[in-house]
């Protein structure tokens, strides 16, 4: 779990999780750190001296010394059992590296549309898989093989965060590892009130989208990209421009099964 200056939300959310959890606090200045080791002293805290973003995840799974690791928010909890289902998943499936869960928002459970959309996945279902195949998940509803995760370069500090899923995800299937949903897992997320503004957050995703575009895609995409968001989100267009030197560094084309796979998703909306 990755947080910063969330500190009552993320200490009520810690007590619901089952196992041994490593939080990896990005800077925080509203006492997080002392709190938590204080309350919970069996979490295993990472104070880190400036805020990584997604990447604390990633330090955080360096951290652990289990052969899997589910990610969680400071506003997020897995169901009592399902991480369980989890490792029994991973142990049956070699070649899985990632199961999404179905989340289920609020005190009232509304599930997630995006869960609704993994389970219709036009990728369709591999036999070796227990649900069907993605190429995007949420970070906060996903539990990884731990080696594979690594290997494949975690979350980065090109992206930072929001939208830090795709590159990876990208790359865990370039890698020939699969990924899946599974909708009997279940998340609970109950979303923060100290929130970024609906505005912000969209043109964060755009900013994490070009670069991830720059990264990955081929280049008449990325001009497609580009162009699309200097004209919903120009501000983020700007915000990308101080990132795109590492992005053209990270740049490795996808190979031609996962782009083929993306147009697929893409053709079905």
């Amino acid at each position: 779990m990755a947080s910063r200056d969330r500190r009552e939300e993320l200490l009520a959310s810690l007590r619901r999780h089952e196992g041994p959890v490593v939080l990896v606090d990005n800077a925080s200045s509203d006492g997080t750190v002392e709190a938590v080791r204080a309350e919970l002293p069996h979490v295993d805290v990472l104070a880190l001296p400036t805020n990584r973003g997604a990447a604390a995840r990633t330090l955080g799974v360096e951290r652990a010394r289990t052969p899997y690791v589910a990610f969680a928010d400071d506003d997020s909890w897995w169901a009592p059992g399902a991480l369980g289902r989890v490792a029994d998943l991973l142990d049956a499936a070699p070649r899985l590296a990632l199961v999404n869960a179905r989340v289920l928002v609020g005190p009232d459970e509304r599930p997630d549309g995006i869960s609704g959309v993994m389970a219709r996945s036009a990728l369709g279902t591999d036999d070796d898989l227990p649900g069907p195949s993605l190429l995007g998940f949420v970070a906060c509803a996903a539990a990884v093989r731990r080696d594979a995760f690594l290997a494949a370069g975690g979350f980065d500090d090109v992206v930072v965060f929001p939208g830090e899923e795709e590159r990876l995800a990208w790359d865990l299937a370039a890698a020939g590892r699969g990924l899946a949903y599974v909708d009997d897992l279940v998340v609970h997320h109950h979303p923060s009130p100290h929130r970024d503004a609906p505005s912000v957050r969209a043109a964060g995703i755009a900013r994490s989208a070009l670069l991830t575009a720059v990264m990955r895609r081929p280049w008449r995409v990325v001009a497609r990209t580009a162009l699309r968001t200097a004209r919903t989100h120009p501000a983020a267009l700007r915000a990308a421009v101080t990132s795109l030197p590492a992005a053209l560094r990270a740049r490795r084309p996808n190979p031609p099964a996962v782009e083929a796979g993306l147009r697929a998703l893409a053709a079905a909306g």
